[in-house]
């Protein structure tokens, strides 16, 4: 990303046989291969004292929600969350609201 240049966040949504996956990613300057995982630990790297994606991660993965980040380095950074079969309602299922 060029200094002064505005990110371009966008959020996309796949559905697969084995969940639904949320895309989020930006054109920004991407997070480095070997700093992937680290930015999900407790004591990350970077110059932020934040725990958001500790956290983050640490509460999806108690109802089996995955998180990563799949970005490349230099054209952006990319989270992918999988939210595994059954564990999400689909906007299609019908509701029977007459209990």
């Amino acid at each position: 990303m060029i200094a002064g240049q505005q990110r371009n966040p966008e959020v996309q949504v796949r559905e697969s046989p084995t969940g639904i996956t949320l895309f989020y990613e930006d054109n920004g300057k991407g997070i480095p291969a070997d700093q992937k995982e680290k930015i999900f630990l407790k004591r990350h790297y970077g110059t932020t004292k934040g725990l958001a994606l500790f956290l983050l991660r640490e509460i999806l993965s108690i109802t089996g929600i995955t998180i990563t980040e799949s970005g490349e380095p230099g054209k952006g950074m990319r989270f992918e969350i999988h939210i595994p079969k059954g564990a999400f309602r689909h906007p299609s299922a019908s509701h029977d609201d007459t209990s």
